[in-house]
């Protein structure tokens, strides 16, 4: 690496200290990148998390950025760069802002057959806003600062860096004179947001108040936005019952008498019961997908619709009768607050929704005591709502855990927060302990499947070598119990091995634990359950616990409306 002059400064020491100035604290990779300047980073103080996969990279960055509000950072060499934009899946359908940094063969290389080359950015198109080429070391100032900017603003998703060299090398020996530091409120969420007019305002208030049965539902982006109190302001002022997508989880405590529960396809009845039956629905932060709209019908084509966001090329994408709010959620959602006095008959909307609460709450809770051998998982998401500290986190994977973390885990706290997989099975290990990275002080609780477990079940290493404190609740019931009565509907009285479809196992992953030397508990009783969650997260230690649970209960069948 040439020796730097006066008033020079290496590409390397550059990118260290400009991600330094960023506020990144972590950074997660797979060797062989960016060696001279994660050298450079020891000086900083940035964590240098060296993973088992270039995935696992991605998904720690992408829960440290959801727990932060800070851009999580990854990168990979050339060869794994299909494998990094693989793990960024996750995050761009959460809309995370994550910056993945790859390196790629050098000009005279590229298109001549080169060994273990493809092209990257045809493998990161779909699952980032934007892929950025760094031909040379004198774009690096600007486009880091892009991509940083891009990852943060509007909608937040991740945006590919690609480095001039295999590990990046070119870019790193060049030097810079005199190089600008981009500004420093770009390494995290936007703080000033952009602010609804008045007289849009004044028509989602017309709109809202010509309603008889109003539902709000909020997505992500209203947590991005920081609109916890805004939208407990909204329901408690106006009386007006609050659902969310599993993004927007935990904006209000889940126990809340006006909160109706998740709604869409990971729903429990209550929340599609509710919405299904509104004659107007606000959208806060929430795209309104087909997931947490169970495929566009809840709520009804032709509801009146509000939508609040960010982001204006969402807003009324998916529901033509929509009044849009284009601006910072928590603002927008305060003013509305502020423009519409409650109608007396929105009380009684409000009690039919708490009375379809309490009769869910009421048929579920003699599972969620059950002292059932295997364990239930009613009674595995009772126990870790009442151990999992005020200000805990609870990241959960896709499918299974996805719907019983959403339909029966309450957090009642409103310092807790819920990190969801959307999509990538797998995802929640490594992004628990990314998320553990961004806040030390916050204990962590993972809720991960078997087979979601078995994908980064090297990152235990990782756990013990850093000591990250997290604690990993795997419901292993040895098979994907998801699709255990689809098989056997497709069988039907046909004889066969049903079980070569989806079951494997059984494994002792506490065992397993303990041999990457971290803290493995196994539970086979009910009763060792709650005090076995409780100490382990007292002991903020790396520590996993291993649930031997029943493969057959179902989750919880979401309310579909009647044709």
């Amino acid at each position: 690496m040439p020796k730097e002059t006066a008033g020079e400064i290496t590409g390397a020491r550059y990118l260290a200290t400009t991600l330094e100035h960023l506020g990144v604290s972590h950074v997660f990779f797979m060797d062989a990148i960016l060696r001279p300047t994660l050298a450079e980073m020891e000086a900083t103080g940035i964590a240098r998390i060296l993973t088992h996969s270039e995935k696992a990279a991605a998904y720690m960055a992408d829960g440290y950025a959801r727990v932060s509000g800070k851009v999580g950072v990854c990168m990979a060499q050339s060869v794994g760069a299909a494998n990094l934009a693989a793990g960024l899946q996750d995050a761009y359908l959460h809309r995370a802002p994550v910056v993945a940094i790859t390196g790629r063969k050098e000009a005279m290389l590229r298109h001549r057959n080169a060994y273990q080359e493809v092209e990257h950015r045809p493998l990161f198109r779909p699952v980032t806003k934007d892929s950025l080429d760094v031909a040379e070391t004198g774009e690096l100032p600007h486009l880091l600062a892009q991509a940083f900017r891009a990852a943060t603003d509007g909608s937040p998703r991740p945006v590919h860096l690609d480095l001039n060299g295999l590990g990046g090398e070119v870019i790193e020996q060049g030097t810079l004179t005199a190089p600008p530091m981009p500004d420093a409120a770009l390494g995290g969420l936007p703080r000033h947001r952009p602010l609804a007019p008045g007289p849009v305002i004044a028509a989602a208030a017309e709109r809202l108040a010509a309603a008889e049965r109003p539902v709000l539902v909020v997505g992500a982006g209203a947590i991005q936005a920081a609109a916890e109190d805004a939208v407990l302001a909204f329901s408690e002022t106006l009386g007006v019952p609050v659902a969310t997508s599993l993004g927007g989880r935990g904006i209000l405590p889940t126990t809340h008498p006006n909160h109706v529960g998740t709604v869409g396809t990971y729903s429990a009845p209550p929340g599609n019961r509710v919405v299904g039956a509104a004659d107007l629905v606000i959208f806060l932060g929430c795209h309104a997908g087909d997931q947490p709209t169970s495929a566009y019908s809840v709520p009804r084509p032709g509801t009146a619709i509000i939508q609040l966001d960010m982001d204006g090329l969402e807003i009324g994408r998916c529901y033509p009768n929509t009044i849009g709010v284009l601006g910072c959620p928590r603002h927008a959602i305060a003013a509305l607050t502020g423009a519409v006095a409650p109608r007396p008959d929105w009380a009684g909307w409000l009690d039919e929704a708490r009375g379809h609460v309490t009769e869910w709450r009421d048929s579920m809770a003699p599972h969620q005591m059950s002292d059932a051998r295997p364990i239930r998982v009613e009674r595995l998401c009772a126990d870790i709502s009442r151990t999992l500290p005020e200000n805990g986190v609870l990241v959960a994977d896709t499918g299974y855990s996805g719907i019983w973390t959403a339909t029966l885990l309450d957090l009642p706290h409103p310092g807790q927060s819920y990190l969801r997989a959307a999509g990538s099975l797998g995802w929640a290990f490594p992004a628990a302990l990314g998320a553990q990275c961004a806040a030390p002080e916050r204990p962590v609780v993972c809720f991960t499947g078997d087979g979601a477990f078995y994908y980064h079940l090297a990152e235990l290493e990782t756990q013990r070598r850093w000591q990250i404190p997290a604690v990993t609740v795997v419901n292993n019931n040895s098979g994907f119990g998801q699709g255990i009565y689809k098989v056997k509907a497709i069988y039907g009285e046909r004889e066969g091995r049903q079980g070569e479809l989806n079951r494997f196992g059984p494994t002792d992953f506490a065992a397993i634990a303990r041999d990457f030397g971290v803290d493995g508990v196994r539970i086979e009783d009910p009763a060792d359950l709650a005090p076995a969650l409780s100490a382990a997260i007292a002991a903020r230690r790396p520590a996993l616990i291993d649930v031997v649970s029943d493969i057959d209960p179902r989750a919880p069948e979401p309310y579909e409306p009647p044709d």
